[in-house]
């Protein structure tokens, strides 16, 4: 009977593999050919990635530091998300020339605004590089060895890569350290803003419909990139010219139906599908309850203040989505688990395991150690939270830590830098001090007795003080602090030598905030925790490599770590709960139904809904063949069973074709799970149509010489 629990347990697992599930690497995605093409693709896999001839993956590009882009013409045009533009777009806008409010068209190359700071890669190559990584490492090897060995290695092997040329290389690990792959990377930095719709189309919803589905939100942004004569990366210059790209996107017009072949291709950010149970139970059940309460208190101010002005919205918004972003999907990602009884699957999973592994003596005593290196993690792990989003929640919390770091600095010229760095900032901070000092007060209060309550702020005061006394304490250390303090601040600032350090010590903020690193950071404490991570990173590194022993003929798909990869799935619906069903598309029509002029997410643009009454779609509409009376119908968004997560957002969404059908953007808050469980009946992906995206483009914005630049394939 145990011996048949565990085959059905193993062949559940491997059936997962194959059930959507995966983020699989492009240079073997020939391993994953055929069944592609039975599930529906008509393109080849050296279509999709080839080093010797263009392909799919030249037209694929890491957008800044976590997101993914394409080419969309050959002129170096390049589609994101609005969401992964919005730094850039908040930083060029201004009350008077709001950008983030009533969107941004470049009507000639000229208007496009170059964005400092901003890069995009594209991967040249890549290579496993495995056996040299490993060159030298031995089962005797200790870990510190192994560590100093393969960072040589590394070092030597990217060294060689890219000598003579202009291009970057960088060596990841895979399944905790049993592989390694080199991407060979080329960096532009000259990088454009040529166009984004206003917040009411690129945010539709907010922080409302954010991770929900149905969606309605036209999330894309353009920009371009530029190079030097020779078409090689170079800094920004007036003379520099748009980017001659081996290989843009072709675009469907043909539109999507539901059960047609889908795959996502770009650069997910962090998955943990293979950790045990005590990580899905400590990341379900302990820490995000916590991060959510926390993240609840800062929106609650944050949203009261945006509400205010439209100076306050703009402040706010950048600060407010990233917070808000985090803050759903752990609701999502806690719900999903304990939906699918995560951590007792994965419980049952490391029995069959452990009885497989009982004669082994390589994997013997795997799990066991993994178990107790989770339990000397696990109360660090939780105040180290804490300190993450309770003592760094608030502004004045953030500068005591730029303070202490003066304080600490004994040298009088490295001093000085610090001090006119601060100068520097508090000149921005102090501008709307007084409109901002309110909120920043509240957050500040509110999130530490939060803490407090929990037993994790004891050096506050003993728990027989109450939440009163324990609130006016941290009111008095507010207002007493110089750091909140402009001319008190500016004239110590002016004076300041290394011999202020202890009064700059003894400011309230400052003493707080260095009493709070202080415990969160003790050295003994840090030890632990750094050497217990460690033995998880050894032993998972063992443990995946008894599965894939376990399950020989599973193809098991590498964790994401922001390196380039294809999901592939198809457009499907499904049913959230009992009696609902979620169709797999969104229309115009939903904007209209959501429509609330008293809510500013829900408020829309007067054009997109003359647009609509008039049904003027151009050739970017939908006709229902079945009944062709009705006239036109605007799709907005999809969804399908591919298989992403954080650093997907603007990947492209491809047909069984090779082309363009949309945007990826987010995924339905009921599979957010899916970085640790995969479930095939809730995780979906949510696009943009590419259609709506056009739309905007033409009809909305007037800017036809964007979509004019594009191969468009009816």
């Amino acid at each position: 009977m145990k011996k048949l629990l565990t085959i059905i347990i193993m062949s559940a697992m491997a059936v997962s593999a194959l059930a959507d599930e995966g983020m699989w690497i492009p240079m073997l995605l020939g391993r994953n050919e055929a069944d592609m093409k039975k599930a529906g693709m008509r393109i080849s896999a050296k279509d999709i990635y080839d080093i010797n001839n263009a392909c799919l993956k030249d037209a694929i590009l890491l957008f800044g530091g976590g997101c993914t882009g394409e080419f969309v013409s050959n002129e170096g045009l390049l589609l994101t998300n609005h969401h992964c533009g919005y730094s850039y777009i908040v930083k060029h806008s201004t009350v008077e020339h709001d950008y983030l409010t009533n969107g941004f068209w470049a009507m000639n190359r000229t208007e496009e605004i170059p964005c400092p700071g901003l890069s995009v890669t594209r991967l040249v190559r890549m290579e496993d590089v495995t056996s040299r990584v490993l060159e030298g490492v031995t089962p005797q090897t200790s870990e510190g060895e192994r560590a100093t060995i393969i960072e040589g290695n590394i070092n030597k092997i990217t060294d060689e890569a890219v000598k003579g040329t202009h291009y970057k290389a960088i060596i990841k690990p895979f399944y905790y350290g049993n592989q390694y792959f080199m991407y060979v990377n080329e960096i532009f930095t000259d990088v454009r803003l040529v166009g984004a719709p206003p917040s009411n189309i690129g945010k539709f919803g907010g922080d409302t419909d954010n991770w929900m589905w149905p969606r309605h939100t036209g999330d894309f942004s353009m920009f371009r990139v530029y190079a030097g004569s020779d078409n090689k990366p170079a800094p920004y210059s007036a003379d520099n010219k748009p980017y001659k790209p081996l290989k843009h996107l072709e675009i469907s017009l043909k539109g999507i139906k539901e059960g047609d072949f889908t795959f996502v291709f770009g650069y997910p950010g962090t998955t943990q599908r293979y950790v045990t149970s005590d990580a899905v139970e400590l990341a379900a059940n302990i820490e995000n309850p916590i991060r959510i309460d926390l993240r609840t208190i800062r929106l609650k101010h944050y949203n009261n203040a945006m509400n205010q002005s439209a100076g306050q919205r703009l402040k706010y918004a950048s600060r407010v989505a990233s917070i808000a972003n985090g803050w759903k999907k752990w609701q999502g990602e806690t719900q999903g688990i304990n939906r699918l009884h995560g951590v007792d699957k994965k419980k049952e999973f490391e029995r069959s395991f452990q009885q497989w592994a009982n004669d082994k003596a390589e994997y013997r005593d795997v799990l066991p150690q993994l178990h107790q290196a989770y339990d000397k993690l696990r109360p660090i792990e939780v105040e180290l939270t804490y300190f993450s989003e309770a003592v760094r929640a608030s502004d004045f919390m953030g500068r005591a830590q730029s303070y202490l770091r003066l304080a600490n600095e004994d040298n009088e010229s490295e001093a000085a830098k610090l001090v006119s760095s601060l100068k520097e900032a508090n000149n921005q901070y102090f501008s709307d001090f007084n409109l901002h000092t309110a909120v920043d007060r509240a957050i500040f209060v509110e999130t530490f007795v939060y803490m407090w309550k929990a037993g994790y702020a004891t050096y506050l005061g003993d728990a027989a003080l109450g939440t009163d006394a324990i609130k006016a304490k941290l009111e008095k250390i507010y207002d007493g602090s110089m750091l909140n303090d402009k001319e008190k601040l500016r004239k110590f600032l002016d004076g300041y030598n290394t011999g202020k350090a202890n009064k700059l010590k003894d400011d309230p903020g400052v003493k707080l905030y260095d009493q709070a690193i202080s415990i969160a950071r003790d050295a003994e404490k840090i030890a632990s925790y750094g050497k217990a991570y460690a033995d998880i990173q050894r032993l998972m590194r063992s443990y995946v490599k008894g599965m894939m022993e376990m399950q020989p003929d599973v193809n098991f798909f590498p964790d994401a770590n922001l390196t380039l990869r294809v999901a592939y799935g198809h457009v499907e619906g499904f049913r959230p709960r009992d009696g609902v069903y979620y169709k797999p598309y969104s229309t115009l029509q939903g904007i209209m139904e959501k429509e609330n002029p008293d809510i500013y997410d829900y408020v829309v643009e007067p054009k997109l809904k003359s647009l609509y009454y008039r049904q003027d779609y151009g050739r970017y509409g939908l006709l229902d063949p079945a009944n062709r009376a009705a006239g036109p119908d605007m799709p907005v968004g999809f969804i399908a069973t591919n298989h992403t997560t954080g650093g997907n957002s603007g990947s492209p969404v491809l047909d069984a074709d090779g082309r363009l059908i949309g945007l990826n953007f987010d995924r339905c808050w009921e599979g957010t799970m899916s970085d640790l469980l995969f479930d095939p009946d809730y995780c979906r992906n949510i696009c943009l149509d590419i259609r709506y995206c056009l739309f905007i483009i033409d009809k909305f914005a007037g800017a036809k010489h964007l979509v004019d630049e594009m191969t468009l394939i009816d």
